[in-house]
């Protein structure tokens, strides 16, 4: 691994933000200009892509650096109950579990948000109070996206009342994967004005977008539209987060900042459940991203099982054997 997994390491300095559409502006005037633009970024090799990942995939991290890379992948954790059963005593539980993921121990670090459905954001909100933890909560009809704007907008304005300062959004993917990038990008500029002061993860849901291809123009057209971070899946789809999924929208991110100087995060989200995996996640962002997105500040893992799983390597790390799962609470 590179020094960007040193724990000591510094942290590299993030660009100032600044205005993204001010290149693009003639990209985003009519679905001709758009589609030309999209449909010119370079190709993706998807046999070179899987390829790339594989050998990622295969680095190994010892000792200190993979104590570092767990507490980090803890840190980064998006907390996550999408159920229609959910309750407000669950989202509480969730919360108490997101302040504290060990109890035992409380050199663990908190995890980065609670994401939950709209309606219970105001119970999260009030769980959380003081901790810094952020409370997510999904909107736009979620997972569909299939509902008039009028109705995305009041989700959206709904879940920010409640108490969410992060909202997950899904773009319209029928409409995407017809060509219609223009009604694609203006209902997440509506979303995004919606949101206020929340931040805005923009959901591409990469399993119905059957490409690499599409994934990559998709992710831009998020970026463009001003969204915060983008996000493979609602975790109801599969498949959801793949590891080339991720590159090719890591590389997004990486050249959108290299075009226009505004850092946008990444989010993969679905399938994510040992620590194996987590930290695959997190060489590929070093390697393809770069160290300034080793950070729950532009890198987020949206998971429910994988907490425990982190934990449990962490005790043993710590300990020297495993606790065993009745140490770790199953959500």
């Amino acid at each position: 691994m590179t020094h960007a997994l040193d724990p000591d390491a510094p942290a590299a300095e993030i660009p100032p933000r600044r205005e993204p559409l001010a290149p693009y502006r003639d990209v985003t005037r009519s679905d001709a200009a758009f589609r030309a633009y999209l449909h010119g970024l370079p190709g993706v090799d998807q046999v070179g892509a899987e390829a790339r990942t594989a050998v990622l995939g295969t680095r190994s991290i010892k000792t200190t650096a993979k104590a570092w890379a767990i507490d980090t992948a803890i840190a980064m954790v998006d907390l996550t109950t999408l159920e229609g059963a959910d309750t407000p005593g669950k989202v509480r539980s969730l919360a108490a579990k997101a302040r504290r993921p060990d109890p035992t121990d409380p050199s663990c670090p908190p995890v980065a948000a609670v994401c939950v459905y709209g309606d219970l954001a105001g119970v999260a909100e009030a769980a959380l109070a003081g901790t810094g933890i952020s409370v997510a909560a999904v909107a736009t009809a979620f997972p569909s996206g299939r509902a008039s704007r009028a109705v995305k907008l009041a989700d959206v304005r709904d879940a920010v009342a409640n108490g969410a300062d992060e909202i997950d959004m899904v773009i319209d993917r029928g409409a995407f994967l017809a060509g219609r990038y223009l009604d694609v990008y203006d209902e997440i500029v509506a979303v995004k004005e919606a949101c206020g002061d929340a931040h805005l993860k923009v959901i591409l849901e990469t399993g119905e977008l059957v490409t690499l291809d599409n994934v990559r123009r998709a992710s831009w057209l998020a970026m463009l539209a001003g969204g915060d971070f983008i996000k493979t899946s609602t975790g109801k789809i599969s498949p959801a987060a793949t590891l080339p999924v991720c590159l090719v929208m890591l590389e997004a991110v990486r050249d959108f900042r290299a075009a226009t100087g505004r850092q946008v995060g990444v989010k993969p989200a679905g399938g994510i459940r040992t620590t194996k995996d987590a930290i695959r996640h997190l060489v590929l962002v070093n390697e393809v991203a770069g160290p300034d997105w080793l950070s729950p500040d532009r890198f987020r893992l949206g998971a429910s099982s994988l907490l425990g799983d982190l934990l449990l390597q962490r005790q043993k790390l710590r300990t020297g054997h495993y606790s065993g799962p009745d140490h770790v609470s199953v959500d």
